[in-house]
């Protein structure tokens, strides 16, 4: 029986409940339910918190995506066969968002030891054709955000950032969010800010761009029946921003919370089979900008090192199993040669995290991941 879950979500909604509870209850008595005063409310206050001036709302972090880039496509900066450049070991959702505009990704190797997208292999894997750069912040941390900016600018490419796990996170002060000319958030349950559904945004500080999306996300209109694109139906209804705009204000504490989390596994864990997301000797001003979303280990035992925490009541989770490249809906490119990929996504396991995780249930994960030895 499992008693470290891997993230109670009960649990953390729990702790919020009364709130939550009372947003909920304003919105059905207010009988305004779609594109009202709690989504402009979230939207203020989600662009206050990124410093950014523009945050659009929107069904789920794939259409922020998505949308983003068709919006780049009608304000005619993107066309039809147009690369993006993706880290190749990404979730799926990245790359979907690129083909589902008739955009090509390239898929480029990560850095070994961030998973982030690396400069350098940016660097040579740019052609005449690329025009974005997809930046994903994997596992909460950013991607080498000034480097990857000043190749863009040396370039003239947009920068997507996939924000969907980074809430928070930045360098030298600067947020996810508010360094690309747009970003993808996700607020799936499970985020370091999470709805109770699916939801997501976008944030900007391009003034043209927000205003095109705002009319793509509701079928292509800003006045009623009159539709300027050809849109979709992609809105963050108001009871989830209203519950968002609760767990907004405790977003800082709970990272706080998640931040002790991985100090403890960073300081504690000692096996020689497990390699840590940091160095134990990693600059503190460094691991205190990473917000921390996921703590994944690397092992070439994975197998047995997830059976031997389940059966000591540990659950973990792998994120994710199978690089896109080697998803059947892309086998157009399951040829690729991409060994670190390969290698992180036949490695990676995610020891239990979250905001109500205990100092002490992060103490018995550690003395669990301690007691791993082979078989004999």
């Amino acid at each position: 029986m499992t008693t470290i879950p891997f993230l109670d979500l009960a649990s953390v909604n729990r702790t919020l409940r009364s709130e939550l509870i009372e947003a909920t209850t304003r919105v059905i008595d207010s009988g305004w339910y779609i594109g009202g005063q709690e989504l402009e409310k979230f939207e203020a206050d989600f662009a206050s918190y990124c410093e950014v001036k523009h945050c659009i709302g929107v069904a789920n972090g794939l259409d922020a995506l998505i949308l983003t880039l068709r919006a780049w496509k009608e304000l005619g900066k993107l066309k039809d066969g147009d690369e993006v450049i993706v880290p190749a070991n990404t979730y799926i959702a990245s790359v979907l968002a690129i083909t589902e505009n008739n955009l090509t990704p390239v898929f480029v190797e990560p850095d070994s030891k961030t998973f982030n997208l690396c400069p350098e292999n940016v660097r040579a894997s740019l052609t005449d054709k690329t025009r974005v750069l997809m930046c994903v912040h994997l596992y909460g941390q950013l991607a080498d955000m000034p480097n990857l900016m000043t190749i863009a600018k040396e370039h003239d490419l947009l920068v997507l950032e996939d924000s969907a796990q980074s809430h928070g996170a930045s360098i030298d002060g600067k947020r996810a969010g508010n360094w690309g000319d747009a970003s993808g958030f996700s607020f799936y349950p499970g985020k370091n800010l999470g709805a109770l559904g699916d939801a997501g945004a976008i944030t900007t500080n391009d003034s043209e761009l927000n205003n095109t999306l705002r009319a793509i996300r509701n079928y292509g209109s800003h006045e009623k029946y009159k539709s300027l694109y050809q849109g979709v139906n992609s809105r963050l209804d108001e009871i989830q921003a209203a519950m968002l705009s609760v767990k907004l204000k405790y977003l800082d504490q709970t990272v706080a919370h998640r931040r002790e989390i991985a100090s403890i596994y960073t300081k504690g864990i000692d096996n020689n089979f497990i390699v840590l997301p940091v160095s134990k000797d990693s600059d503190v001003i460094n691991m205190h900008q990473h917000v921390w979303h996921l703590y994944v280990v690397r092992t070439e035992h994975r197998e047995q090192l997830q059976a031997h925490l389940s059966k000591l009541g540990i659950q973990t989770l792998i994120h994710y199993p199978i690089p896109p490249h080697k998803q059947q809906a892309y086998s157009q490119f399951s040829t690729l040669d991409l060994p670190i990929t390969e290698q992180i996504h036949n490695e990676v396991l995610s020891l239990p995290m979250g905001p109500t995780l205990s100092l002490e249930q992060a103490e018995e994960v550690v003395r669990a991941c301690n007691s791993f030895k082979l078989a004999n």
